[in-house]
């Protein structure tokens, strides 16, 4: 198992599913809490969260999704509608457990779908950090995760995933598969976007293989609130770990200026 060094670790359950979460200080009821992508854990966040953390004076929370890291596994196979149980089911319950309020949501990829489709339900965030978000389906993104199929039969990157994740080739799979699902192509959530109504940072990067900028120009024009955005001119799908001191001041001044007395 990864050992961040977080002061705080736990798990949470729900309807028989359970998960890993870890806390970094300071105390408090207005946590930033991190989502990670479709391949992610806690341990892919690596600094950001504790950086973040520390320089904000919010307490940071990071948990690896059932199916990823140590986490439970999957109950069930994943349908086109598993990302709206993991915000309206799994994320709520679990806010909600954790008493907190005045949230700041930071999601990657699917984390920032998911992030998108709670607060479009519940008006509990009062800033989302979007990091290469989809709200649909682009061929970029079909492309890239054929890609990655095809990466992950061919080279070491099971054994990579291996230190982030029990079961590293059933996570694959289940990443893959779901996306790759001829009913999942759909698949759009901009429903969600006018109920947005709180500050929203929006980050990406121009080449990043599983999607393109038409997803922030949509959640530009669809969300109701005011819009930001880091764009950067390379980085891939994980701005986040290609610039790591760019993003990271980007988030810490963006939920500063949620906070301004800080």
């Amino acid at each position: 198992m990864i050992d961040d060094g977080a002061p705080f670790k736990s798990t949470f359950s729900w309807i028989g599913e359970w998960f890993e979460y870890r806390m970094y200080p300071p105390d408090g009821r207005n946590p930033l809490i991190f989502l990670h992508d479709g391949l992610g854990s806690i341990g892919t966040w690596k600094d950001l969260p504790r950086d973040v953390a520390a320089a904000t004076e919010r307490p940071g929370i990071v948990y690896s999704r059932p199916g990823h890291g140590w986490s439970g596994p999957l109950r069930k196979p994943r349908t086109p509608q598993f990302l709206h149980h993991q915000a309206l089911s799994t994320l709520f319950y679990f806010i909600r457990e954790l008493e907190v309020s005045d949230l700041v949501l930071i999601g990657h990829s699917d984390g920032a779908s998911i992030s998108l489709i709670f607060t479009g339900e519940h008006h509990w965030a009062s800033g989302l950090v979007l990091i290469a978000p989809h709200v649909f389906v682009e061929p970029e993104t079909i492309a890239g995760i054929e890609e990655a199929v095809r990466r992950f039969e061919t080279t070491d990157l099971v054994q990579r995933m291996a230190k982030y994740h029990r079961h590293p080739e059933a996570t694959f799979r289940a990443w893959s598969e779901i996306w790759l699902d001829p009913a999942f192509r759909d698949w759009n959530i901009e429903s969600s976007l006018p109920n947005i109504h709180c500050p929203v940072l929006v980050i990406q990067a121009l080449d990043d293989e599983y999607g393109t900028m038409a997803q922030l120009e949509a959640i530009e024009r669809g969300v109701s609130g005011p819009v930001e955005r880091l764009v950067l001119p390379d980085g891939g799908h994980f701005p986040h770990h290609t610039h790591p001191e760019q993003v990271t001041d980007a988030i810490i001044q963006f939920v500063k200026r949620l906070d301004p007395g800080l």
